[in-house]
């Protein structure tokens, strides 16, 4: 009988236990998943002049009307900090350097990089120095961001319980920072003025030159593509443009989709989170893309300063450096001291040794900064779309356009240093003063196309400046291949449907390596090579049509055989620095190099190739085994998405992210990919009717890891395809009222 009673006592102990448990869990559920997951339906109280809806579509999609451009511009605020809070955080930490305080010393060099590059004190120049009308457009903005922190106060994603911290409150500055940050991304080429210098003072000064041509640049930077045809080439009989931006992986993604509607403005597509308005889509009006311009906007100086007291000499005059001195918050440490001198020219960025290097930017000068994206966004025709374009700081850009009464065009905006006598594409000397920007070139001298005969504008960062522009062109913009093979889609049949934009954009043919492949080939053949190694890589790539397929093993041998020519080519110009060569432009100068043949480089260019393609093939053996036919690109081109703090949790951190999974396409294709960069949105715009246009995110609309719209945009993403781009025939999935 005691036997049985104790066994009860134990069962009732055991289900109390699984029932405290299930509680538990349950109660987890609610603290983790469902409480911080924003309301999209019903209404809340907010301080809006009038009352605010905000519709969610099918992919979580907020669509908000307002009856003004406050309340509108606050209802973006509001319904991105529903969704991207914590990714807004951490973009104004990244920027302001602030990281290391919510992560610890893991983000300490990273803060030390933003503090070198004064990026907060940038971003207070900019709101001193921004007009009243434009500073009321950022405060509406980050009224909604605080009303939506104000009112969930507790409640926040995962991310802020894990590292236990809140969030502050949002400024106009913090709005600036996110700005800035995207301006950071785009902006200039230091790494490899460096490189350049160092090269030069190692090797021949002809074939270094050689290796960094002026007209097509010198830096593997973030890209874009973007074109526009005109109504003769499509066929609705109207113009379609086209624009995948290339950036860097994240998750979240790096874009944010949104629909604005109130008086005198109806906009939707892509927005930064943190910044208002739309950045690249289209209203009932026109339509718009964007491409990095990556024309030179920062410039390296050699500056004679003293480090103790920062007495620095500049134009035989001596000068004081503003020493700046700030602590950076640690999480779990104490503060960390970071001294930054700023001289005539900026900040010293770097010291290596007795010598310290300035950096001048273009985004830290002193005049006016202006917020144009609402003109922008409302502009009706090519003269407004011009107009506020006119009034764009930064970043440096290329803008495809494209209207409903059948026009195209292509402006390049921004501020772009004007150079006299000098390129920048080294460090200068900083004391001389000779080597001076003589302010920035008029917008009215930027390139600017407009409905070209040929009813076609590509973009895909190349350069598109006349060869008789009447100033400096100096920049790091990228090859020609993207924009080649673009136009030869383009050209390939007579007209398109807006829906096929998305076959070119998804293409993956790399003339490049064909070109490279197709040369081996043929020096092997000619030689009668005895190299084993060699005739097997000739064999593999004979017939390889130079499509980058990650189940292919054609496209691995080739990347391998373009990696070996770079290297030696620039070991050649700068002995053992070949390694550290690596801008994208190369593919273009191993591509001059072999048609052109010049003498002084190698004696027997067959050869080269030939030992090359044997080098190749050696190193991919290592790398995927004996049997070339089991060989897979995709093994070497892994694209990993983690979520920078859920993936870190044990045994389920895997569940949020994506990955690894094997990528087509390569540097030089039109979808441009690796494991670093890769398009980051695609849209399509149909100027013949709106609705009918499309815009795909790589992962989805949420940062909440619990989220249904997560990361439901991806498989689109990955097959190649795309979404409707909601507009005038909105299907809610909730609506969610801001009543006063």
């Amino acid at each position: 009988m005691g036997t049985i009673v104790e066994m009860s006592r134990i069962l009732r102990a055991v289900n109390a236990l699984i029932l405290l448990l299930v509680v538990a869990g349950l109660a987890g559920v609610f603290w983790f998943v469902w409480r911080p997951t924003p309301q999209t339906s019903g209404e809340i109280q907010a301080p809006t002049a009038k009352p605010v809806r905000i519709v969610r579509d099918s992919l979580g999609v907020p669509h908000i009307f307002a009856e003004n451009i406050d309340d509108v511009l606050f209802g973006q605020g509001f319904a991105t900090a529903q969704d991207r809070l914590w990714q807004m955080d951490t973009l104004r930490r990244l920027a302001a350097g602030e990281l290391s305080e919510i992560i610890g010393k893991s983000g300490l060099e990273l803060d030390r990089k933003s503090r070198r590059l004064r990026m907060r004190q940038i971003s207070q120049m900019w709101l001193r120095n921004m007009p009243a009308k434009d500073r009321a457009l950022l405060a509406a903005y980050a009224r909604g961001v605080n009303h939506y922190i104000e009112t969930n106060r507790g409640k926040w994603s995962p991310e802020f319980t894990i590292l236990g911290y809140q969030p502050r409150p949002w400024l106009i500055s913090d709005t600036l920072l996110c700005a800035l940050q995207m301006h950071r991304t785009l902006s200039g080429n230091w790494e490899q003025d460096l490189l350049k210098a160092k090269m030069l003072a190692l090797g021949d000064r002809d074939k270094v030159e050689f290796l960094f041509p002026a007209r097509v640049g010198n830096e593997p930077m973030p890209g874009s593509n973007a074109w526009a045809i005109s109504g003769a080439r499509s066929t609705t009989g109207k113009p379609i443009l086209a624009n995948d931006p290339h950036l860097e992986w994240t998750m979240p993604s790096t874009w944010y989709e949104i629909q604005l509607q109130a008086p005198g403005l109806n906009v939707v597509g892509a927005s930064l989170p943190g910044v208002p308005a739309v950045v690249i889509g289209h209203n009932d009006r026109i339509a718009w893309g964007i491409t990095a311009l990556q024309f030179d906007n920062q410039d390296l100086y050699l500056e004679n300063i003293d480090m103790r007291t920062g007495a620095f000499t500049f134009r035989g005059q001596t000068g004081q450096a503003h020493r700046e001195v700030e602590l950076i918050a640690v999480k779990g440490d104490k503060p960390v001291e970071e001294v930054t001198f700023n001289t005539v020219h900026g900040p010293i960025f770097r010291t290596e040794g007795e010598v310290h290097i300035s950096l001048r930017w273009a985004a830290a000068t002193n005049n006016p900064f202006e917020f144009p994206m609402i003109d922008l966004n409302r502009a009706r025709n090519w003269t407004e779309f011009r107009a506020a374009l006119s009034r764009l700081t930064g970043p440096n850009i290329n803008v495809l356009y494209a209207d409903v009464d059948g026009n195209i065009g292509w402006q390049v905006a921004g501020r772009l240093p004007q150079r006299k006598g000098f390129r920048g594409d080294v460090p200068l000397d900083g004391s001389a003063g000779v080597q001076e920007w003589e302010g920035f070139i008029p917008f009215e001298e930027l390139p600017s196309y407009y409905n070209p005969k040929s009813g076609m504008l590509v973009s895909a960062n190349q350069n598109g400046f006349p060869e008789d522009a009447p100033y400096q062109v100096s920049g790091f913009f990228a090859s020609t291949h993207r924009a080649r093979q673009i136009t030869a889609r383009l050209l390939s049949k007579p007209k398109w449907k807006p829906e096929e934009m998305l076959r070119i954009q998804t293409d993956v043919y790399a003339s490049s390596l064909k070109y490279l492949a197709t040369q081996a080939v043929q020096a092997v053949d000619k030689r009668g090579d005895q190299n084993a190694m060699a005739r097997e890589g000739a064999q593999l790539l004979r017939d390889w049509d130079g499509q980058m397929n990650r189940d292919k093993a054609a496209p691995l041998l080739a990347s391998l055989l373009y990696q070996h020519l770079r290297r030696s080519m620039a070991d050649r110009a700068a002995p053992k620095e070949g390694a550290d060569y690596k801008p994208y432009i190369a593919h273009s100068v191993v591509e001059k190099l072999l048609r052109q043949r010049p003498a002084g480089w190698f004696n027997d260019y067959d050869l080269w190739l030939a030992t090359s393609l044997a080098d190749a093939v050696e190193e991919g053996k290592r790398m995927q085994g004996r049997n070339m036919a089991k060989w897979s690109y995709g093994v070497q081109n892994l694209l990993t998405l983690k979520h920078p703090i859920a993936s870190l949790v044990p045994g389920v951190g895997s569940f949020f992210n994506i990955g690894p999974l094997p990528l087509n396409g390569f540097g030089t294709t039109i979808n441009a990919t690796s494991e670093r960069i890769g398009p980051s949105m695609r849209f399509v715009a149909d100027t013949s009717n709106w609705d009918a246009s499309q815009m795909n995110l790589t992962v989805g609309e949420s940062a909440h890891i619990f989220s249904g719209h997560y990361k439901d945009q991806w498989e689109h993403y990955y097959a190649g395809l795309s979404f409707p781009l909601e507009f005038s025939q909105v299907k809610g999935k909730g609506t969610l009222i801001l009543k006063p």
